[in-house]
């Protein structure tokens, strides 16, 4: 079945090359150039996944995400000006399920989209052995549910979005062993989407910023220099 993904942007140049790129991958588009215009569309009728720009008149992305989750579950990205780390945390607070900083490559995106698509199907379609079988992972103090998304170290919650979750469910299903960036890579990324080292870094300097909000003395994510990296469970 096709998926249909609401785009949500007040820049119509983005809106249109966001769509023409969805589409040439045999997505469904819509698109609503501000939240107030959204917001009815969305809770009516809902798409398998939306995109949300932050900054807009009107009502903002966040304010948008605020009234969407009064009534709906339906996963949502956001488009985040790149300095703008606070909007991603309340975001990603507020039940938003990835972002994205811009400028952004649409391949990226398009890899990002259907990683979260992949792991809400099966609640969605009402497969629930899919979910069943995606058992909490527990190493020492951390707990990852996939089924659920939720991440705890030591009982306090930590929000990962989905690539940072699916390179730290990577690094902790075989504790003490070594994964290369390569292997992070194909972890987060399928599809063939090609991201260069500095990024699989980028985003294991985020998991631990995240980790150490909860625990100040978290270590457990370890640098192996020329190598690449391994979880130590304690």
């Amino acid at each position: 079945m096709t998926a249909t993904i609401a785009l949500v942007d007040d820049d119509r140049n983005i809106l249109t090359s966001v769509s023409i790129a969805l589409q040439s991958e045999g997505f469904m588009t819509r698109m609503y150039s501000d939240g107030e215009a959204a917001l009815k569309a969305l809770t009516d009728n809902p798409p398998d996944l939306a995109i949300f720009d932050i900054k807009m008149p009107k009502m903002d992305g966040l304010e948008l995400l605020r009234r969407l989750r009064e009534k709906s579950r339906v996963p949502v990205i956001f488009l985040t000006s790149k300095d703008d780390e606070l909007d991603e945390a309340l975001g990603l607070a507020m039940g938003a399920d990835d972002y994205i900083a811009k400028p952004f490559s649409q391949r990226l995106l398009i890899a990002r989209i259907r990683a979260i698509l992949r792991r809400t199907e099966p609640a969605a379609t009402g497969e629930t052995g899919a979910n069943e079988a995606q058992v909490p992972l527990e190493r020492g103090r951390l707990v990852m549910d996939p089924a659920r998304h939720r991440v705890t170290w030591d009982g306090r919650p930590v929000t990962l979005t989905v690539t940072e979750f699916l390179i730290l469910e990577t690094l902790a299903q075989r504790p003490g062993i070594v994964k290369t960036r390569n292997q992070l890579m194909d972890a987060a990324y399928q599809d063939d989407i090609y991201v260069d080292d500095r990024t699989i870094d980028s985003h294991i300097k985020r998991v631990r910023r995240k980790f150490r909000e909860a625990d100040p003395t978290f270590d457990s994510i370890e640098t192996l220099y020329g190598a690449g990296y391994r979880f130590s469970e304690e």
